[in-house]
């Protein structure tokens, strides 16, 4: 097996505390991520062989972000040196990415503005199984949507196998043109999808009933992601696998389970429970990573649901934007939250 190639914008997290003390002690914490260079660690960590794309500007900070990266044990041959800038985003510690809260500074990055013609597929793409992006990586630009769609091209054509993590940022989609009118280009060519039904409802245009949200039923929900997932795979031909994520914040605490449709089958996940968390930023990125993980490996479906839920559950207790928890302590870290 070759290499999983992970494409995306490499971000730099600034964390500034709620209460604003970073001002008078002139102290503010930053964490290294975006959601594919998150899911690029989580798989080196767990002895995959990881790669990663991105464009970043050719300067003295770049340097040491490579030798950063490289030092997680990622190859970084693929990185292209462009443009005049790393994007950034603010997030106050412990609040999610889908937060209102979130601040965006990617406008003009090096990743933003790259253009499609510039990278050598041939060469990005040499002992290539693998390739991964998200729906961020078209958010951020008209351009970058370009460029994702030609990479996706490209993978198909030397038979990669390709997935996506439908994952939605409202802030993000400012070029003018809606998800739905982006994705289901992008989707076409992937083989396994992960995400929610609501990502799913507003990126590919599946349908989710209105009135689930407010019922809050499990078996509802379950039932849900059966409908979507078949009518995903009909719609997406390509498609063999659909991954949906169920988290349920409530005050500190969470509830989180999966479901994976495979094979003409829903699979469900143990259910995990937890008063309080440290962290929400990349839990479905090491979620995604855990299905890379199992399916890279051919394990039984049941065995990969159970893990990148784990894994996924596990994150939320680590402080970073990548999990640092190896994949064989990942079982015995979550068996306290089983519910």
């Amino acid at each position: 097996m070759g290499k999983v190639l992970n494409f995306g914008e490499l971000l730099l997290r600034i964390c500034p505390d709620i209460e604003g003390d970073w001002l008078k002690n002139n102290n503010l914490p930053f964490y290294v991520g975006g959601a594919e260079l998150n899911v690029a660690t989580a798989l080196a960590l767990w002895g995959i062989p990881s790669a990663y794309l991105t464009a970043l500007p050719d300067n003295s900070l770049t340097e040491q972000l490579t030798a950063y990266i490289q030092g997680l044990n990622i190859d970084t041959s693929a990185i292209q040196y462009t443009g005049e800038r790393v994007g950034l985003y603010y997030l106050h510690q412990g609040k999610d990415l889908k937060n209102s809260g979130v601040i965006y500074d990617r406008a003009g990055s090096s990743f933003a503005t790259l253009k499609t013609g510039t990278i050598n597929w041939d060469e990005v793409l040499k002992d290539v199984s693998w390739f991964h992006f998200s729906a961020i990586c078209p958010a951020v630009s008209l351009a970058a949507a370009e460029v994702c769609e030609e990479a996706l091209r490209e993978a198909s054509a030397r038979n990669i196998r390709i997935s996506v993590d439908l994952n939605y940022r409202a802030k993000l989609w400012k070029y003018g043109k809606e998800p739905i009118e982006v994705l289901p280009r992008l989707v076409q060519y992937c083989d396994v999808v992960m995400g929610n039904l609501w990502a799913a409802e507003k990126m590919l245009g599946i349908p989710v009933p209105q009135e689930l949200a407010i019922a809050d039923q499990k078996e509802l929900y379950l039932q849900q992601a059966a409908v979507s997932a078949k009518q995903l795979i009909n719609d997406f031909p390509k498609c063999k696998v659909v991954a949906n994520t169920f988290r349920f914040d409530a005050g500190a605490g969470v509830r989180y389970y999966s479901a994976l449709f495979t094979a003409n089958q829903l699979l469900v996940s143990k259910q995990y429970s937890a008063e309080t968390i440290l962290n929400k930023v990349g839990s479905g990125d090491c979620y995604m990573a855990g299905l890379i993980y199992g399916f890279y490996q051919d394990k039984p479906a049941a065995e990969i649901l159970e893990f990148a839920t784990a894994a996924a559950f596990s994150k939320l207790f680590v402080e970073g934007d990548a999990t640092t928890v190896k994949a064989n302590d990942i079982k015995e870290k979550v068996r306290n939250y089983e519910d």
